[in-house]
């Protein structure tokens, strides 16, 4: 049966508590070499080697998963993941051009803004790094104050 590994991958990410996954890393992997391409797999072992700190080692697992394919919510989550991975390496170009493919793919996803900004900050971008967080505030926050200075915080990131 092709999902035979979807009941174990569930049991271990609801094993996950507080934060706390380094528990579930040697499970992950044994899962992973039974059934070494599937992407959901994949992509829950990227994400607990990210949460480890193992970035050089959870980037294939991100990779990977991207390319297998995943349902939309985890794959705007793995493409999030594959940038913050990257800006943690000094890959912040490479991140860039991921959150820039997160943006096409999911316009609606207002967090990929946020994570360019970060990546643009990285590359020295700084004021197209502030007017797309700017913007972004502007455009999702709720904050009465924030929403009362709406149009000055558009203003003041366009002016950048």
């Amino acid at each position: 049966m092709p999902d035979d590994w979807k009941p174990e991958l569930d049991a271990i990410i609801g094993s996950r508590h507080g934060g706390r996954v380094d528990h579930v890393l040697d499970v992950l992997r044994k899962l992973d070499a039974r059934y070494p391409n599937v992407a959901e797999i994949n992509y829950q072992l990227a994400w607990t080697l990210e949460v480890n700190g193992k970035l050089a080692e959870a980037l294939p697992f991100y990779e990977k998963a991207v390319a297998l394919g995943l349902s939309p919510n985890e794959h705007a989550n793995a493409l999030i993941g594959l940038s913050t991975t990257l800006r943690g390496l000094g890959e912040s170009k490479r991140a860039a051009e991921v959150l820039r493919s997160g943006q096409l793919q999911f316009p609606e996803n207002r967090e990929f803004d946020v994570f360019l900004a970060l990546a643009l900050h990285d590359l020295g971008e700084h004021a197209e790094a502030l007017r797309l967080a700017l913007t972004t505030l502007a455009d999702t926050a709720d904050d009465p104050g924030i929403t009362a200075y709406q149009r000055a915080i558009r203003h003041a990131a366009a002016q950048l």
